[in-house]
């Protein structure tokens, strides 16, 4: 054990800690990947929710922010953010509704994957006078919304190109397949068969006269290797601001660039080879990592790691000659990023051991 039993004494725990010069250099570092690469950036914002975050991403170059849902476009229209990419269909009326207030006062592009989807919004487009720009997703692995790369999807554009309020500017997909791979070549594999895809798909409209200006792929794994690919026109990771075990695990990045942890204090020592933490399913992620065991890994102890979740506590594996006390403090680095900010509503900016500001997940709980 080491001497420093409570490296966050005056912090009150459960809390999750966000190093902000590594994730300044998180942000300046894609950024420069992107330009190097004469890409756009247009990153994620479902992964910090964050107003303040999107905004330095902003001043580091980003062209837009991609959203997940209406509700974090709203957050960041209000704080004076207008560039959006809806990376979700727009089903319904009222959120089509709600997607014509927000054209009125930002730039935004939506995505769909069926006809159906796109009549809505060109029945939109005709009832406010826009024309409504569009991507169209195409499932190159993940096999979640989309038509598959090539004739399939290229007919599904003929089609959505016919009606009249609506215009494809671009083809995009996710290539969150890449988490299941094991070392950074097979990632790099996956980068390149995500692009293809798309870029295969392009020629084909381009020969039935339909231009495509955009090529939008998107998943932290792979944007590391868009150098490497060609025909891809903006990238869209989002996980890369935070880093965390799915990112760690397959090789794309280092410890040094895990920007988040989660600080929690040992409250019993009920038996031996356990230790339990007032961390527990809502303050760590639930989700699991098919490379690695348990909910959250020790930063500082090999083989620590959080093997069991109930609501409000945290069961610590803690092997042979490893021990803890009552008051103990450790930091965890969790297996998913995204949906560990979600379960907070402000994350602890730290530079070396003191906290520098407090980080508002602003668009937290923002799922319509």
């Amino acid at each position: 054990m080491q001497q420093n039993r409570q490296p966050w004494a005056e912090l009150e725990t459960p809390a999750v800690l966000v190093d902000l010069d590594v994730l300044d250099r998180n942000l300046r570092h894609t950024a420069e990947l992107a330009r190097q690469a004469g890409v756009k950036l247009r990153p994620h914002f479902k992964t910090h929710k964050s107003v303040w975050i999107a905004q330095e991403q902003m001043r580091y170059g980003a062209c837009g922010i991609t959203v997940a849902k209406l509700g974090e476009a709203e957050v960041l229209a209000d704080a004076g953010i207008a560039d959006f990419l809806v990376a979700f269909p727009i089903v319904g009326e009222v959120k089509l509704r709600r997607l014509a207030r927000l054209i009125e006062r930002a730039n935004v592009i939506v995505s769909i994957d069926n006809v159906q989807v796109a009549q809505g919004l060109s029945d939109l487009g005709q009832s406010i006078g826009k024309v409504i720009k569009l991507y169209i997703d195409v499932n190159t692995g993940l096999n979640r919304c989309g038509k598959e790369p090539g004739e399939e999807t290229a007919q599904l554009v003929r089609e959505i190109a016919k009606l009249p309020h609506v215009q494809v500017i671009g083809l995009m997909t996710h290539g969150g397949f890449a988490y299941g791979k094991k070392t950074p070549d097979q990632v790099r594999e996956a980068a390149r068969v995500e692009a293809e895809g798309l870029v295969r798909t392009k020629q084909l409209l381009e020969q039935s006269g339909i231009h495509i200006e955009e090529i939008s792929v998107g998943s932290t794994p792979t944007s590391k290797y868009i150098s490497d690919v060609e025909g891809v026109t903006e990238i869209r990771p989002g996980a890369y601001v935070f880093g965390d075990i799915a990112q760690l695990a397959i090789g794309v990045i280092t410890p040094e660039e895990c920007a988040m942890h989660v600080v929690a204090t040992v409250v019993s020592t009920p038996r031996k080879g356990t230790v339990i933490v007032d961390a527990g399913s809502k303050t760590f992620s639930s989700d699991v990592s098919a490379h690695v065991p348990g909910y959250g890994t020790s930063r500082d102890y090999p083989g620590v790691y959080v093997e069991k979740l109930s609501e409000e506590h945290g069961n610590v594996h803690v092997p042979e000659g490893i021990e803890f006390e009552i008051g103990d403090q450790l930091v965890f680095l969790p297996n998913h990023c995204c949906t560990t900010t979600n379960l907070h509503n402000e994350l602890q900016g730290v530079r070396g051991n003191h906290i520098d500001r407090m980080i508002s997940v602003d668009a937290r709980g923002k799922i319509r």
